[in-house]
């Protein structure tokens, strides 16, 4: 597994850097070699220490956030949410899904803009993702939407020869579906 550290608005030692390596770098045998960690350090409010973990794996992401008073003790927690959000999400793509539904690959461009001044009227963008829009089943999108912890997410419908669509969380906890006209 490679990993990319970040430290936002918080300088660390090495030591928080490998301590973090070694308890994510646990998780490596859930995930092919291709396996990429990006973990998060920052520092929140009255002093909590909040960790970040997104671990992309054959196009498919796994996403969490914890915050606690030290930094070790949220990297544990964030390791062990991690653990269980990916032990369930991988039992119910074995039982659900198609086979190869981890074997996909989605190139992710980020990039984070703020103009000086808007103009009066003016509609302010400040972050920007371009990526392929991949065909999936509904229940693969709702699943991957579930494990970025989105509420909507974008996806070529296999079902309906790969028209776009928008699966979303519904405020009672459903799911909706936005698809194109053919």
């Amino acid at each position: 597994m490679k990993f990319v550290f970040t430290d936002k608005k918080v300088t660390l030692p090495d030591s928080i850097h490998k301590y973090a390596e070694k308890k994510v770098g646990k998780l490596d045998r859930f995930f092919k070699e291709d396996a990429t960690a990006a973990v998060t350090f920052s520092v929140e409010k009255e002093r909590n220490n909040k960790v970040e973990i997104t671990i992309r794996s054959s196009g498919t992401f796994f996403r969490v956030s914890e915050s606690t008073s030290d930094m070790r003790a949220s990297i544990d927690a964030a390791v062990t949410t991690l653990e269980r959000q990916i032990r369930k999400n991988k039992t119910r793509l074995e039982k659900r899904l198609r086979q190869g539904a981890f074997e996909r690959a989605l190139d992710v461009e980020v990039s984070t803009f703020a103009p000086d001044e808007p103009e009066e009227g003016e509609y302010r963008i400040v972050r920007s993702k371009t990526f392929p829009i991949k065909p999936m089943t509904k229940d693969e999108a709702i699943l991957q939407m579930n494990l970025l912890g989105h509420n909507f997410f974008a996806f070529r419908n296999e079902e309906a020869d790969g028209a776009f669509a928008v699966v979303y969380r519904r405020n009672d906890g459903d799911y909706g579906l936005i698809e194109d006209e053919p």
